[in-house]
């Protein structure tokens, strides 16, 4: 790989990646910092931040553990953005489910899996997990 390639493809390489508390205020705190990363990145915000809120409150609703913190990530590859949110509960992986019509939860995953273009958990070191979404970005068009 030659040098000007090297620095292209470094270019398009960027990560951000935070820890936070498995809590209500946690998940509010990884979606608003998503935002403002993504925009100092020049992405859309949107469906992103609505995966990070998800996968965040996921985090800390059914990956809450007392005394062990969440996991935020943004990778940026190229034109594709993955977002992993890292808890520790390993032995609850997330599995889509139809809730009942007049359940005030539960859709969450149906959420992820309409508006990622590919997701998943992927088993770590127990007792962690991480849950994934990947979607293909582009900066917006300048406006004239």
């Amino acid at each position: 790989m030659n040098q000007e390639s090297t620095t292209e493809l470094a270019a398009c390489v960027r990560n951000f990646s935070v820890q936070l508390s498995p809590t209500p205020r946690g998940a509010r705190l990884a979606r608003l910092l998503a935002t403002e990363q993504l925009r100092s990145w020049g992405l859309p915000l949107d469906p992103a931040r609505l995966l990070v809120a998800e996968l965040a409150s996921n985090a800390a609703d059914h990956g809450r553990v007392p005394g062990r913190d969440f996991r935020l990530t943004l990778y940026v590859v190229g034109d594709i953005l993955r977002v992993e949110v890292t808890d520790t509960r390993g032995q609850e992986l997330p599995a889509p489910q139809e809730p009942s019509p007049d359940a005030e939860s539960g859709r969450g995953l149906l959420l992820v899996e309409a508006l990622a273009h590919r997701w998943g958990v992927t088993e770590g070191r127990f007792p962690r997990k991480t849950v994934w979404a990947e979607l293909r970005c582009t900066p917006p068009e300048p406006a004239f």
